[in-house]
């Protein structure tokens, strides 16, 4: 003869273990940093649970608990936070016709959960578009350039030019491109490498020559132009007064002339000249 269902311990137990795993199937914990997407087994997205909102402050959010019928609904997990993506090393052109080994990575976030699912399904292969969208676009773009370019303050616009591709494409799969970074761009090894730093040094040196020659070109100028005014001046003191101009240049003179060893770090001088010269005539004067 049986025994009751509740006074039978076997019973109860698989009950209860069957409940356990009735409410664990129904009930799941969506943490802040995932956006969790329902769906039906056929791979319908039903609903979303704590989907990204720009300027979401941490703490409000939606996270939580949140429930699914058991064997008609499933859920999976997308990260909300800000992902990284790396290149691999590409070789890559550019307009000076130099090979570049370029390293890069990104910084996207899923800001679409529902049209990434439909598109691709899972981050990792969300990471692998990226990757290869990025690594076209970094060679478009860097193709257009030099590679001094990448040496320059114009660094910045190109990155903003391959943020700008690379988010293009992002966007249908429900992604938005935060930064894009060049992390190294570096010669090959060898040969080229040579030949680029003596190809750089000599547009260097030329620069320089450049400079150099319009420097020259500007002092000369700028000392016409002040020996004109330095004349225009002389003049201007003459005309107002003869006598003076000409004892101020006497004195200026005969400073040069009779300068000693020790004054102004000249040499000692020795003059011999008659009482009566011409050149002694603010002496004989007594000015």
């Amino acid at each position: 003869m049986s025994r009751p269902f509740f006074q039978n311990p076997v019973a109860m137990g698989l009950t209860a273990l069957g409940l356990l795993m009735l409410i664990g199937m129904s009930v799941s914990i969506v943490p802040e940093t995932k956006q969790a997407i329902i769906s039906s087994f056929g791979g319908k997205p039903l609903r979303v649970v704590n989907a990204y909102k720009p300027d979401e402050q941490f703490g409000g959010t939606k996270a939580g608990l949140t429930f699914r019928i058991p064997f008609f609904e499933q859920i999976q997990y997308i990260d909300k936070r800000v992902l990284s993506v790396g290149m691999e090393r590409q070789e890559v052109l550019s307009t000076d016709q130099l090979r570049l080994q370029v390293d890069a990575f990104a910084r996207f976030r899923v800001t679409k959960p529902v049209r990434m699912y439909q598109a691709i399904r899972t981050e990792d292969r969300l990471r692998e578009q990226l990757r290869t969208i990025l690594g076209s676009a970094l060679r478009n773009e860097l193709g257009k350039r030099s590679f001094s370019t990448l040496l320059s303050a114009e660094r910045g616009q190109v990155m903003e030019n391959i943020q700008t591709a690379l988010n293009r494409q992002a966007r249908r799969f429900g992604a938005e491109v935060i930064d894009v970074r060049i992390k190294r761009a570096d010669l090959p090894e060898g040969t080229p490498l040579q030949s680029a730093f003596a190809r750089m040094e000599s547009a260097r040196k030329q620069e320089a020559i450049a400079i150099e020659a319009e420097g020259q070109k500007e002092a000369q100028i700028i000392r016409a132009s002040a020996e004109a005014e330095a004349a225009r001046i002389y003049a201007a003191s003459y005309n107002k007064d003869a006598d003076f101009y000409d004892f101020h240049r006497a004195m200026q003179s005969y400073r040069r002339t009779f300068q000693q060893e020790g004054q102004e770090g000249g040499p000692r001088t020795n003059i011999v000249l008659s009482p009566n010269n011409d050149y002694l005539r603010k002496f004989r004067d007594g000015r």
